[in-house]
């Protein structure tokens, strides 16, 4: 992992992704954001995007079976250690929907944000900006 210790790096300031977990992001997506247009064919890749499965106006939900499975337990790993740290955009964000959606679904939708995180920060190669707590009440 030497040639890659600079994006090891710029990974680590994102709160819930330490070491070995950004090895991991890592290997799974590599380093050059080119092969994916934009941030959400990244997402699609991993099977983080939102579903919208609906039927006769009813809504149901689905269980996110596309993608590759260890990317995605990887960042909703990072999404729950996220979730524990105080003062962080991150945490705010899944408290937020975890009191509406459930743990499990907030989870999910924090990794598709570290995610999103991650590509912005592998393409210009900046280090992450922490949002804060009130960001969401903007």
């Amino acid at each position: 992992m030497r040639p890659f210790e600079e994006d090891l790096e710029l990974m680590d300031t994102i709160p819930g992704t330490g070491k070995q977990n950004a090895q991991q992001i890592l290997a799974k997506i590599g380093t050059d954001m080119s092969h994916f247009p934009s941030a959400q064919h990244l997402v699609s890749w991993a099977g983080l995007a939102p579903g919208n499965h609906e039927n006769a106006g009813k809504r149901m939900s689905r269980r996110t079976t596309k993608g590759n499975k260890k990317l995605r337990s990887s960042l909703v790993e990072a999404a729950r250690a996220a979730s524990r740290q105080k003062d962080t955009y991150l945490s705010a964000k899944y408290h937020r929907i975890a009191a509406r959606r459930g743990k499990n679904r907030a989870a999910v939708a924090v990794a598709r944000s570290i995610l999103v995180m991650i590509y912005y920060m592998l393409t210009p190669r900046e280090p992450y900006k922490e949002l804060g707590t009130d960001y969401l009440n903007k």
